[in-house]
C-alpha cells in the first residue's frame, strides 16, 4: 500500500493530510488524541496530566443498588465504562449521569463541549462551550494545550464539527404521519394523486385509527425528528366527530413520554369544516372546546378554507380567534390554500379581527400554507406588512406539501399553477415573520420526504434561489430560531452566546462505525444546508440525547 511505503520512509500520510485541513497545531492535537484513544500506555502525554482517562481505565464500576430507579430515574454510570473513540463522539467520560425515559431515549448531562465550529463565528476558529443548568455559561476559543492537560468529566469532544441552535418543527401532523408505511392501511393506495383523493383516503384511514398505531407512528416521527436535531415541535392532532379524542389522547401520552428530549406543543386541530352543514356542526365545535380545556393542550387550529363559502370562512376565523383568547392559547390556521385569483383571501380578515379583539402579547398567530399569497404583487406585500403592524403574525411555508399538491385540470392535460410561500423573500424584502416546516410525512397529502427539517432547507436552496452564504444561513434560521419564535418559544437574541439555551445540534464527521459516513466534514452552515450530513448529535437542556 502507498501509505505503508510512505510510512517506511518516515512520512505519516494521515498527519500530513491533517496539517492541510487543520494546520500544524490541529494536526498535533489530533495525533495526541489518536494515540491516547488507541493505547493509553503509548500516549506521548504523561498519565498524570490526564487523570480523567486514567480514572476511566482503572476505577471500578459503581453499581446501582436502588433497583426501583433502574430504567426511568437517574442512574450512576460506573467510571470503568470503556471510553468511546474521540474525533466526533463522547470522549472519556467519568462519573457521568444518565437518565432514561419511557420514550427509549438516554440523556447524558454535558458540561463542556470542546473544539467546535460555531455556526455564527466562521470556520477558522474552534471554540469551547461550558453548560450549566441547561444554559450556556461560557464560550471561549479552544486551547489545544489546555485540553491535553485535562479532560473534565462530562465533556463532549467533537473536534472540528459545527454546532448550531437545535431544529424545530413549526408545523407537523402527528396523527397522520407514515400512513403509507403502516401495513394496517396498505389497501389505501394512491391511484390519482390529487387533493380530493388525499382527503378521501385520509378520512378512511382516520376511521381505523386506534391507540396502538397512533402511538407507534407518533413515536416514529418524534424519534426520527429528535435524531435529526429537533428539540421542539408544534404537532397537530385532529379532533372531530370521526376520531373524537383518539388523536389527542395519543398526543398527550407522547408529549409526556418524550418530555425529557423534546418540547411538544399540541395543536387541537379541526381539519374538517366546523360551520358548514355536516356531522361536525355544531358538535365539532363542542368537542374542540372540550379538548382545549384539557391540560397539555397549547394551540387551537382550524382550516377556514374547508368551509363552504366566504361567510362561513370568516365565521370560522372569528370563532377560532375568540376561542384562542378564551382559553389563552396560540392560534394556528391553515389559510388561503388555493391558487385561484378570483377567490377572496382571508388573511386581511384574520388581521382585522385579531386587532379588534386586542390580541395579547405572548401568544402567536401562525398561518400555514397561504399559497394564495404567492399571487401577490410587491405593493400588496407592503400593504399587508403595514396592516399586520405589531401583531405577532408568522407565516409557515410548507414546500414539500405545497409543491406536491399541485393538481391537474379536468382534462388532466397540465398542472394548475402551484407554488409555496417565498419565506426568505418575505423576511428580507418585506420584513414579514416566517419559517419553514415539514407538514405531512408519508401520507396521501405528502408522500415524499421525511422528518428532517434540514432536508426542507436543502430543497429551499433551489425553491427559493438561496445561493449566497447569507441566504443559506437564513434558511437555517427558518428551521431553527425563527421556527421557534413562530410557535411562541422565547428566543435568545444572540443564540450560542453566554446565557442562551443549551438546545443544540452538532453536525459534521460521522462516527467510526457509521457506514453512512465517509468521514468528510462540513465546516459551515452553508455546507450543511447544501449537503446535510447524516451524523448529528442532539443536545436538549444541556443533555446529549441518545436514541
Amino acid at each position: 500500500m502507498a501509505a505503508d511505503f510512505l510510512k517506511q520512509h518516515g512520512i505519516d500520510l494521515q498527519h500530513e493530510l491533517s496539517k492541510v485541513q487543520f494546520g500544524e497545531q490541529g494536526a498535533a492535537e489530533l495525533d495526541v488524541i489518536a494515540s491516547s484513544s488507541v493505547n493509553l500506555q503509548q500516549s506521548a502525554v504523561p498519565l498524570e496530566l490526564i487523570p480523567s482517562l486514567k480514572e476511566v481505565r482503572e476505577s471500578p464500576a459503581e453499581p446501582c443498588t436502588d433497583h426501583s430507579k433502574q430504567g426511568r430515574d437517574l442512574l450512576q454510570v460506573g467510571s470503568s465504562q470503556a471510553p468511546i473513540e474521540p474525533g466526533g463522539t463522547l470522549h472519556a467520560i467519568a462519573s457521568s449521569r444518565i437518565q432514561h425515559n419511557d420514550g427509549g431515549a438516554v440523556l447524558q448531562a454535558i458540561h463542556t463541549i470542546e473544539g467546535v465550529i460555531l455556526s455564527s463565528k466562521g470556520s477558522k476558529t474552534l471554540w469551547d462551550i461550558k453548560i450549566s443548568a441547561g444554559r450556556i455559561i461560557s464560550v471561549v476559543p479552544h486551547d489545544p494545550l489546555a485540553r491535553i492537560q485535562r479532560l473534565p468529566p462530562e465533556t463532549l469532544n467533537v473536534w472540528g464539527q459545527v454546532i448550531a441552535p437545535s431544529l424545530c418543527h413549526p408545523h407537523v401532523h402527528l396523527d397522520k404521519c407514515f400512513l403509507l408505511s403502516e401495513s394496517k392501511y396498505s389497501d389505501l393506495a394512491i391511484l390519482i394523486g390529487d387533493v380530493s383523493e388525499a382527503i378521501a383516503l385520509t378520512a378512511e384511514a382516520k376511521a381505523r385509527f386506534e391507540e396502538d398505531d397512533l402511538m407507534r407512528r407518533g413515536r416514529w416521527l418524534i424519534t426520527e425528528s429528535v435524531a435529526a436535531g429537533v428539540t421542539c415541535m408544534r404537532a397537530f392532532v385532529e379532533v372531530d366527530m370521526d376520531v373524537r379524542f383518539k388523536c389527542l389522547d395519543a398526543g398527550l401520552r407522547l408529549k409526556e413520554e418524550f418530555k425529557h428530549c423534546c418540547l411538544i406543543q399540541l395543536c387541537v386541530f379541526a381539519q374538517e369544516p366546523i360551520l358548514s352543514k355536516g356531522r361536525n356542526c355544531p358538535e365539532g365545535m363542542k368537542l374542540l372546546e372540550e379538548a382545549l380545556a384539557r391540560e397539555g393542550v397549547d394551540v387551537v387550529g382550524t382550516s377556514p378554507y374547508a368551509e363552504d363559502n366566504d361567510d362561513l370562512m370568516r365565521a370560522n376565523i372569528d370563532w377560532a380567534i375568540f376561542t384562542a383568547l378564551k382559553y389563552a392559547k396560540h392560534l394556528d390556521l391553515h389559510l388561503d390554500d388555493n391558487f385561484d385569483p378570483q377567490k377572496k383571501l382571508m388573511i386581511q380578515h384574520v388581521v382585522e379581527v385579531a386587532k379588534a379583539r386586542s390580541w395579547p402579547d405572548g401568544k402567536t398567530i401562525v398561518l400555514g400554507h397561504c399559497t394564495g399569497l404567492t399571487l401577490f404583487k410587491a405593493e400588496e406585500w407592503y400593504s399587508l406588512r403595514t396592516s399586520i403592524g405589531e401583531l405577532p403574525v408568522f407565516f409557515i411555508g410548507l414546500p414539500t406539501s405545497d409543491l406536491y399538491r399541485a393538481s391537474r385540470d379536468p382534462n388532466n392535460n397540465r398542472l394548475t399553477p402551484g407554488g409555496t410561500l417565498q419565506i426568505p423573500e418575505m423576511i428580507k424584502k418585506y420584513n414579514i415573520n416566517g419559517a419553514i416546516g415539514v407538514d405531512n410525512v408519508g401520507n396521501a397529502f405528502t408522500m415524499q420526504g421525511n422528518c428532517d427539517p434540514l432536508s426542507i432547507a436543502s430543497m429551499g436552496v433551489g425553491v427559493y434561489h438561496s445561493r449566497t452564504r447569507a441566504d443559506t444561513e437564513l434558511l437555517y434560521e427558518c428551521i431553527s430560531t425563527r421556527a421557534k419564535a413562530a410557535i411562541g418559544l422565547p428566543c435568545d437574541k444572540a443564540p450560542m452566546a453566554e446565557g442562551s439555551d443549551a438546545d443544540l445540534v452538532i453536525m459534521g464527521i460521522g462516527e467510526k462505525n457509521d457506514t453512512r459516513s465517509s468521514g468528510r466534514s462540513r465546516r459551515s452552515i452553508q455546507d450543511i444546508i447544501c449537503d446535510p450530513p447524516n451524523d448529528r448529535r442532539t443536545i436538549y437542556k444541556g443533555h446529549l440525547i441518545r436514541l
